[in-house]
């Protein structure tokens, strides 16, 4: 017996979320059609409203509801240090430990040219215009330490390198192949505190 078309394009979507495979996508629909319909509307909600108002940041690409977000406006911040993150849930991951209170970077991935994903999808045009600036004096490289973050590390490194701009690495405490996001804060902090030369 299959699925209704209704159910069935309920399970594709969920599916669309990471980690989400047949079975727990099924598990979620059938628990929201059966048990929590009200925790379906405010899904649903809560959903249109983030797509309607949330956008990225004119100068970080970090997602934020305003043009240019909080951190990149905040006078309390250091303008002289800029750090390099694949994704928003890294940038929150460093801002959790409080280690940092420089300004950021968003690529929102990771150079891949397998997947078409190269320096301009990444925004790097962008990233080039705030390093020629003048204002940064460091660039901070927070790519997760996979294969395709390195790449992509190097690539930055050498961007600001050019610029003639101290470039660093994190190091300490961060596993090969780990990602930022799922590192606990005690881990980030000692890897931004023994960060170096890159």
């Amino acid at each position: 017996m299959s699925d209704s078309p209704a159910i069935e394009g309920l399970k594709q979507a969920l599916r669309r979320l990471p980690g989400v495979g047949p079975k727990t996508a099924q598990r979620m629909a059938f628990h929201l059609l059966e048990r929590d319909r009200d925790g379906a509307q405010l899904i649903m909600q809560a959903l249109g409203n983030a797509l309607e108002r949330v956008r990225r940041c004119q100068r970080c690409s970090n997602l934020s509801e305003q043009d240019v977000c909080a951190l990149c406006s905040s006078a309390r911040r250091d303008a002289s240090l800029l750090c390099v993150v694949e994704s928003p849930a890294d940038l929150m991951s460093l801002e959790q430990s409080g280690v940092y209170n420089g300004r950021y970077f968003v690529l929102m991935g990771h150079l891949s040219p397998l997947d078409g994903i190269g320096p301009d999808e990444l925004g790097i045009p962008r990233l080039e215009a705030l390093l020629d600036s003048g204002g940064v004096k460091e660039v901070i490289l927070a790519t997760n330490l996979t294969v395709e973050g390195e790449a992509t590390a190097h690539y930055v490194g050498d961007l600001a390198r050019e610029r003639k701009i101290f470039v660093t690495r994190i190091a300490h405490g961060v596993p090969l192949g780990g990602e930022l996001e799922y590192t606990d804060r005690g881990t980030l902090a000692r890897a931004f505190s023994g960060r170096r030369e890159a």
